[in-house]
């Protein structure tokens, strides 16, 4: 779901109702729904070319005042939208305003200017106008309903804007056959805000299954911390961006002293809930920046962007105290040991990898419950 696209969420009363998707939506995925509102472009480039072309050719045939207003109306609304929605595509990568609330307006409005050159056509009781004008509009209805699936309450007030104009002017005409239109539109608007609103909750459930099997497939089961695959994500990532910027980065590895006589001596269950407990240590003391994952056994891994080797070691010193301060389930004092390592001008993932877990050796090699540096310029054995 993360597409590194953030738009911004509606502020505007009326905005924040015409999006909701439902209480019980998630936060992220309540996010995820706004950006599809400004996605699907070939929808939206076909809508504005569809309704411009519609009001250009009835204002050539028959240029008066109402038809040009109409098509003048089209032009306006087709180049602010457009402004509009370049200039969030713009700010949506940098995290900046996105003008929603703006955008779902302008929605409604083009919404209206569909319905108010359909009702026009058929109050002049120019029937190939009316035509041409009534088909567009049907046409419209059903991309409204898939480009907007993220907003079913939207979905409804612009289908509403654009064909209760039709239902309306169909009273107007003075011919009873436009009866028709006027008992069948209301069906068919129902219809689609129902089918929007279905289609809507199915997307949802989707998206919940899918962060739901994300989760899963980037996170330790035991610990809830990071599993290696995900770990590996963001340690080439961190990596990148040390290298782009000229920043550093340490790693961290982290071992629990003497784990297998825990399991040996109490059980795996145990061993199990001990690990829990180490993590919960880790998570307590991470910035914002750092990341935090399970190795692999009992072994854990720190990324710590925007760290010298030093710092990390005083962060990994600080570790070991609040270990041997902690009261474990086992009822006894469980150790850490550490290896630190920076990375250096020729590193890769693997061999900062490497320099840690020798740095890590040799913390066990030395009596364990302590931190040892790996040095930049130091080869791993």
């Amino acid at each position: 779901m993360d597409t590194g696209l953030k738009f911004s969420l509606p502020k505007w009363r009326l905005t924040r109702w015409l999006t909701h998707s439902g209480h019980d939506t998630p936060a992220d995925i309540r996010a995820a729904l706004i950006a599809s509102l400004f996605g699907t472009l070939p929808i939206f480039a076909g809508g504005v070319i569809n309704t411009l072309m519609i009001s250009g050719v009835v204002a050539w045939r028959r240029p008066e005042p109402l038809y040009i207003s109409w098509l003048i109306l089209e032009v306006v609304l087709a180049l602010v939208r457009v402004v509009i929605l370049r200039s969030a595509l713009r700010a949506a990568p940098k995290g900046g305003n996105t003008h929603t609330d703006l955008y779902i307006l302008l929605a409604l409005f083009w919404a209206f200017s569909v319905g108010y050159g359909v009702f026009i056509t058929f109050l002049n009781g120019d029937w190939l106008a009316a035509t041409l004008a009534g088909v567009s509009c049907g046409a419209m209805a059903g991309g409204i309903c898939f480009r907007n699936y993220g907003a079913p309450r939207l979905v409804g007030a612009m289908i509403f804007l654009s064909l209760g104009p039709m239902c309306l002017g169909a009273l107007f005409t003075g011919e009873w056959v436009t009866a028709i239109v006027f008992i069948q539109i209301p069906f068919y608007l129902i219809s689609m805000v129902i089918a929007s609103h279905r289609l809507n909750r199915i997307l949802v459930s989707t998206m919940l299954a899918e962060r739901d099997s994300d989760r899963r497939a980037s996170e330790d089961a035991l610990t809830g911390l990071a599993n290696r695959a995900a770990l590996d994500r963001r340690f080439a990532r961190a990596l990148e961006q040390a290298r782009r910027y000229s920043r550093p980065l340490s790693i961290v590895m982290l071992d629990i002293d003497h784990f297998k006589s825990i399991n040996d001596e109490f059980g795996h269950q145990m061993g199990d809930r001990v690990l829990k407990e180490f993590a919960d240590l880790l998570v307590s003391g991470l910035r914002g920046s750092d990341a935090v994952g399970r190795w692999g056994g009992e072994e854990f891994l720190l990324l710590c962007p925007e760290t010298s080797s030093q710092q990390a070691a005083a962060f990994a010193e600080r570790l070991c105290e609040q270990s041997r301060a902690l009261s474990f389930s086992t009822g006894q004092t469980q150790t850490l040991s550490a290896g630190v390592a920076e990375l250096n001008a020729t590193d890769t993932v693997d061999s900062l990898l490497r320099r840690a877990d020798a740095a890590l050796y040799r913390a066990k090699h030395e009596g364990r419950d302590r931190v040892c540096c790996h040095a930049p310029d130091e080869q791993a054995s």
